[in-house]
């Protein structure tokens, strides 16, 4: 019993816990994500951000005003920086000289998904949808900020719209399977998952899902295998270490379970679920 309502509180806190994930396409911010971390929110890229490469980009824009492309790529630039005001100020000069551009819409609403600002976020990636209906990245970051919401109907129409295209796009499947995951429907979750795996075996983020869905159907050693794969992939994963030392415990490893516990704590001394299995392996 101890282990169900342990596990059934890890589930609920691990699905508040667990990744999110948005990436766009090569045309945007996407092209700059490096690695397995083609799952986070915002991908860094600090030589394009670097004031060299806008001021170079500057250089274009005065000699090319009418250029909206050349807007478009500083107001990428931007983003990178960090500057989210001056990034959304050149896409919007940007959609000034070309309204039918899908992927400058994509870009702001990014922009404006940092900023908080998901109402305006949908709107651009909704405007993007309507000139480009078959613009996956845009589904994939409309859908996202609806899974966030809870509004999983909606976000399903989305992925599933990806999917149905016969789409290599992992992301769909890794969010598709999150809201599955959410559902309680881990077996249809760890089929989302895997699938994503196989498209993209280098991202550590379905990995970790992967393996607390195991964890949800009692499959402690096929979790055990995800989630060494993620911590292999990001060392610096709290939530894989977390539970890792969860699949170990069921396993009946505690010395193991206790230094995947700890290694978690000293990667976010906020992780519960690292905690909670210290306080029981001790106790």
């Amino acid at each position: 019993m101890c282990y169900r309502f342990g596990l059934k509180e890890h589930l609920y806190r691990m699905r508040r816990l667990l990744p999110h994930a948005t990436v766009l396409g090569l045309a945007t911010f996407l092209a700059a994500c490096q690695g397995s971390g083609v799952y986070n929110d915002v991908p860094v890229n600090t030589s394009a951000g670097s004031a060299t490469n806008i001021a170079s980009l500057t250089a274009v824009i005065e000699a090319n005003p009418s250029d909206a492309n050349a807007y478009s790529t500083r107001g990428i630039a931007y983003g990178q920086a960090g500057k989210l005001d001056q990034a959304v100020a050149d896409f919007n000069t940007a959609l000034q000289l070309n309204p039918q551009s899908f992927q400058t819409y994509a870009n702001r609403a990014l922009v404006y998904r940092r900023l908080g600002q998901n109402d305006l976020a949908v709107a651009d990636y909704t405007r993007a949808i309507n000139i480009k209906p078959d613009y996956d990245v845009a589904y994939v970051g409309r859908g996202n900020i609806y899974r966030q919401q809870g509004n999983f109907s909606a976000a399903l129409a989305d992925f599933n719209s990806v999917i149905a295209r016969d789409s290599s796009d992992a992301r769909a499947f890794y969010n598709r399977g999150l809201i599955y995951q959410a559902q309680n429907q881990d077996s249809q979750a760890i089929e989302d998952f895997a699938t994503a795996i196989g498209l993209n075996p280098k991202a550590s983020a379905p990995y970790i899902a992967r393996g607390i869905s195991y964890l949800a159907v009692n499959d402690p050693n096929a979790a055990l295998e995800d989630l060494s794969m993620a911590v292999n992939l990001d060392r610096d994963s709290s939530v894989a270490w977390a539970n890792r030392g969860l699949a170990l415990e069921m396993l009946g490893q505690n010395s193991d379970a206790r230094r995947n516990y700890t290694r978690a704590m000293t990667l976010d001394n906020s992780n519960q679920i690292a905690r909670d299995g210290l306080g029981r392996i001790r106790s």
